[in-house]
């Protein structure tokens, strides 16, 4: 198998208190990776030090074979890692194929590229992202008709139609029907295989649905892993579960 992400060590350290504390994980090419724990564990910050948003004080991260520690965020997403925040940011005014549009282009000056249009491959993309999305039917709306999950569905798409080998979701169920986070559901488990995903995520009934591995993270370290039966087994795992109400951040 080819590693596809490699975190190697990483952690930081905010006035003393290691938030993340040498944390390793090899995610393979194409595996859809669970990342769980509870509030505090220090999930969102290792996406962070992962995505450039925060710089490591400790450890490394590669992307293939780059190494990609402490990267702008910019450099990092055009090396090919994508992420989806909790709140997602679509431009509310343009139409849903739009925002799609805009997100496919290379070119960052977006007028340049409405003006010049777009190549039939990247229009076939967008088509074929709208319909993995299921938002075809709302294709020409303004992205702000848009109920909340959709919203999210539609950055989740702007994400996808960008190609990145590396796809960080960070809770992207939140807020979201039961019905709705189903669907999520789906949409994620299809793109196994054509991508590598860390799926950040608290809620163990959507984790059933996609899980293959999970990581569990505690207070800001690797508490267990492995696939799903062991987890929910694991006594380490419900001990730090049942002791965390006290937990926050």
């Amino acid at each position: 198998m080819t590693a596809a992400l490699t975190i190697d060590g990483i952690g930081v350290a905010f006035a003393g208190f290691k938030a993340v504390d040498g944390v390793s994980l090899v995610i393979e090419e194409g595996e859809l990776r669970v990342l769980l724990g509870a509030n505090g564990a220090g999930k969102t910050t290792l996406m962070d030090l992962v995505s450039g948003r925060t710089r490591a004080t400790e450890g490394h991260v590669f992307l293939y074979d780059r190494e990609i520690t402490n990267r702008d965020e910019h450099q990092i997403a055009r090396a090919g890692l994508g992420r989806k925040f909790q709140i997602p940011s679509v431009f509310k005014e343009l139409s849903v194929r739009a925002n799609l549009e805009v997100a496919s282009c290379r070119n960052p000056h977006v007028f340049a590229n409405l003006r010049f249009g777009f190549s039939r491959a990247q229009r076939r993309r967008v088509d074929e992202v709208l319909a993995l999305i299921d938002l075809g039917d709302t294709a020409d709306q303004p992205a702000a008709n848009l109920s909340h999950g959709q919203t999210q569905w539609l950055e989740l798409g702007m994400l996808i139609v960008q190609d990145p080998k590396v796809l960080l979701l960070d809770e992207p169920t939140a807020g979201m029907t039961q019905a709705e986070t189903h669907k999520t559901a789906e949409i994620i488990k299809s793109l196994r295989g054509q991508h590598s995903i860390i799926v950040v995520e608290h809620d163990m009934a959507f984790v059933r649905e996609i899980a293959e591995r999970i990581t569990v993270l505690h207070l800001g370290r690797v508490l267990a892993e492995g696939d799903l039966a062991s987890i929910e087994t694991n006594e380490d795992v419900r001990r730090a579960y049942l002791g965390a109400a006290a937990g926050h951040g």
